[in-house]
């Protein structure tokens, strides 16, 4: 990628200064703004802070790429900065010094294609140190493209398979980080880089969020005395690496210490070769770092969720567009006639979530504890779990039984080479089916029906005041982090919840989804004066995201001013929540946003009123959100503990 073609001298800035990380975003935005590559420079910050409340963009040596991708930005681009004083950044292991600064903006249809090419190719030509020292050092914008550009075409190295009759031993690697970006491309730079140096033939698959590249090919492993494992998450075809002596680190040590481990790969490699195994889990590989119990059960419930979501929010939609469509048009009969077209849709998107969503959950939470062998499994102990009515939480249950059952399994019943076949096909599906699938019909799902049953009838017997007060908790959870692991916690109970026919939850929590947004734009229009100008430029646009159900857009306030903002959102959000939920008013069809006013379940007391009841609760708690930041905002600038900066 050429590099230069996507930035200009105009969006360049050399020796500069920051207050802080925030004011660098600012500044920064503001150059890409001025250049025409924005629609929407309030609504592009708000996707650049999200960003990065999702996860640190310093990534080592002194180097920071903040970005964004939305539809706000009018054409793929990127900023420069380069400090004469380095600035604190959040990284992988807290904040880190950061004297050089890359802002990306990126259209939204760009997402997976510009966005990954140019984070590649930024980080490949960053690695090197003479080259970011030029960049650090360069006196006028066209030096720094012309650096820029240099790197772009000499970067390139030679074909793997092009280099593998040698006397330097072969050390194979993997790099893998959660976003698939970044720090993927840097650890396999830093260790190719490293292996140049100490004589060490250095082979690099790339797992990112393209897939796997730069495939390692069969005579590389074969080659191979030992392999390292630099990732944050699960290595995809681990069963292609048995055998090999193997080092696993976090993706981020090779940018500060790449020659370190590749010297313990090679001390690992005195062990030598063991006999390859069908094993495919990360646990099983001496010299492995074994994660806490904690984490990995974290894990494993975390990435059930995620592959779940997707069929509950496909499966919602289609559900609610059948109901839309009976409703404005009269179709109610056709809605109830069993084979009618609207029916088809009601049943499509009725069984993705009554019947896809808990063997999914389940299947994926055990693919997180033992990799493949454990899908076949998982899905049954999910299928186990909708049979006898143990609902979401038998889901979570059984992805976890078949989870560590296939990892036993594979540690313990083992085969020759040439059974492998049999094993990966038949042993294990059929073992695991069979021991899983009787452990949730028989025994341990008996007791998590009971368990679940409990729950349901606790939640669906909720009134008054225990059901305002549940309302009033999930309120708060919801607001706390805008997005964050506490916001997730709450989703996923509410999602529970819903997969077991309890819809009150998620009405709670699509409405208190609006508030924070809605505080946001009403606060800034009523009280400019107590407002910086970035923030009353997001207030513009955070309303849409509030009728879409989306909280991140009210970030860039809360880092601004954290506990101010955040607890004007949590008095007005735990209002809310306790209306709504002190109201009995349900919703079974998630990610709807403010359509769900067409959705919901009234309760008893009408649609009518039910809707007006949910909307009316969140614009109640929008207006306590608003009052309160106002005043707080109005006292703090009184005593002179917070001041509003004039823009320039």
């Amino acid at each position: 990628m050429n590099l230069t073609s996507l930035t200009g001298p105009h969006l360049i800035t050399l020796q500069t200064r920051f207050a802080d990380r925030d004011a660098a975003i600012h500044a920064l935005a503001d150059r890409l703004d001025q250049a025409g590559k924005l629609h929407d420079k309030a609504a592009f910050l708000a996707a650049v802070m999200a960003r990065e409340a999702q996860g640190p963009t310093a990534l080592g040596e002194g180097l920071a790429v903040p970005h964004g991708k939305c539809d706000a930005v009018r054409e793929a681009a990127f900023a420069v900065a380069t400090l004469s004083e380095e600035l604190g950044w959040e990284g992988i292991d807290g904040p880190e010094p950061v004297n050089l600064i890359f802002m990306l903006a990126i259209p939204t249809d760009q997402a997976g294609s510009t966005h990954m090419q140019l984070l590649t190719t930024l980080t490949t030509a960053l690695v090197d140190d003479d080259t970011r020292e030029a960049v650090l050092a360069a006196q006028s914008a066209e030096q720094l493209m012309a650096l820029l550009d240099g790197e772009g075409e000499s970067g390139k190295q030679p074909a793997k398979e092009d280099n593998l009759d040698t006397n330097q031993p072969t050390v194979v690697c993997v790099t893998a980080c959660p976003a698939g970006i970044a720090h993927t491309y840097m650890a396999a730079e830093y260790l190719e880089k490293a292996g140049r140096k100490l004589g060490i033939r250095v082979l690099v698959e790339k797992q990112g969020a393209n897939g796997i590249e730069d495939r390692l090919p069969q005579a590389a492993l074969d080659a191979a005395v030992a392999c390292i494992f630099a990732a944050e998450v699960a290595i995809k075809e681990q069963e292609r690496f048995a055998g090999i002596p193997r080092i696993e680190t976090p993706v981020a040590e090779p940018i500060r210490h790449a020659e370190r481990i590749l010297n313990d790969a090679l001390e690992a490699a005195k062990g030598g070769r063991t006999a390859p195994t069908p094993s495919t889990n990360q646990s099983d590989a001496p010299s492995g770092k074994k994660v806490s119990l904690k984490t990995e059960l974290k894990q494993a419930l975390l990435s059930g969720i995620s592959f779940a979501v997707p069929l509950i929010v496909a499966g919602g939609t289609v559900l609610a567009v059948s109901v839309l469509l009976a409703q404005i048009f009269g179709l109610q009969h056709l809605f109830d006639t069993e084979n009618s077209w609207l029916w088809m849709y009601r049943k499509l998107g009725g069984g993705m979530l009554g019947t896809l969503m808990v063997p999914v959950l389940a299947a994926y939470t055990a693919y997180s504890l033992a990799d493949k062998p454990a899908l076949g499994p998982g899905f049954a102990a999910g299928l186990a779990a909708n049979m006898i009515g143990s609902g979401f939480l038998g889901g979570v249950v059984g992805g976890l039984i078949a989870g560590y059952l296939m990892r036993w399994v594979k540690q313990h019943v083992r085969l020759g080479p040439n059974f492998n076949g049999f094993l990966t096909f038949y042993l294990y599906p059929v073992i695991g089916t069979l021991v899983a699938g009787s452990l949730m019909l028989f025994v341990i799902g008996q007791p998590v029906a009971w368990l679940n049953n409990s729950l349901t009838e606790w939640l669906n017997g909720l009134s008054g005041t225990n059901a305002l007060v549940l309302g009033a908790l999930l309120g708060f959870m919801c607001s706390f982090d805008l997005g964050g692991p506490v916001n997730k916690a709450a989703y996923a109970f509410c999602l529970g919840a819903m997969a077991n026919g309890v819809y009150g939850p998620y009405a709670i929590f699509g409405a208190v989804k609006m508030v924070s947004a809605f505080t946001v734009t009403a606060s800034t229009l009523l009280a400019p004066r107590l407002f910086q100008t970035f923030e009353i430029e997001t207030g513009k646009s955070t309303w849409l995201l509030g009728l879409a159900g989306i909280t991140e857009g009210a970030i860039p306030m809360a880092i601004e001013d954290p506990i101010p903002v955040i607890g004007s959102f949590l008095t007005g959000s735990v209002v809310t929540g306790a209306m709504v939920g002190a109201m009995g008013i349900g919703l079974s069809t998630p990610g709807a946003g403010i359509f769900s006013l067409f959705l919901l379940h009234d309760g008893g007391h009408g649609a009518l009123m039910a809707a007006a009841v949910w909307l009316g609760a969140a614009l109640v708690g929008t207006l306590i959100s608003t009052v309160v930041l106002i005043g707080w905002r109005r006292h703090a600038m009184q005593r002179g503990t917070y001041q509003v900066v004039a823009a320039e």
